[in-house]
């Protein structure tokens, strides 16, 4: 792509996490890692694609509780993770069924997220959407 569309990714790159980790950091939430991904639109102009700082797309930790050298308790789609880690799953399709209380406890760690980012209710959100 170049030297000048490399420069201009880093600098909206780095100035969209710095906006997200001062919002989160406010709001007792580390951002410790997500993915932002660009394309051009048909028109050549640089674009920010797909799901932005959502809990599928990034990493957030409850400040309150984050320990440096251990697992952390997370808003995201890690619980999921660990969870078919745990039942020897070799990664191929398909995968395991995820039993209900998996899918309720994940959506409680989304809709904490949501709610503690926005400081708005989800269910609130979902009843005007």
């Amino acid at each position: 792509m170049g030297p000048q569309v490399a420069a201009d990714l880093e600098k909206l790159t780095l100035a969209i996490f710095e906006r997200a980790v001062g919002v989160a950091a406010e709001r007792g939430i580390i951002v410790a890692d997500t993915k932002l991904e660009f394309g051009h639109d048909t028109d050549g102009v640089l674009r920010l694609g797909d799901e932005v700082l959502t809990p599928d797309s990034s990493r957030f930790w409850p400040a309150d509780a984050w320990k440096p050298g251990s697992s952390q308790p997370s808003y995201d789609k890690q619980f999921v993770r660990d969870y078919l880690a745990s039942t020897g799953w070799n990664r191929t399709a398909p995968g395991p069924q995820l039993p209900p209380e998996v899918v309720e406890a994940t959506r409680a760690r989304y809709v904490e997220a949501y709610e503690r980012l926005t400081g708005t209710s989800f269910a609130d959100y979902v009843a005007t959407t």
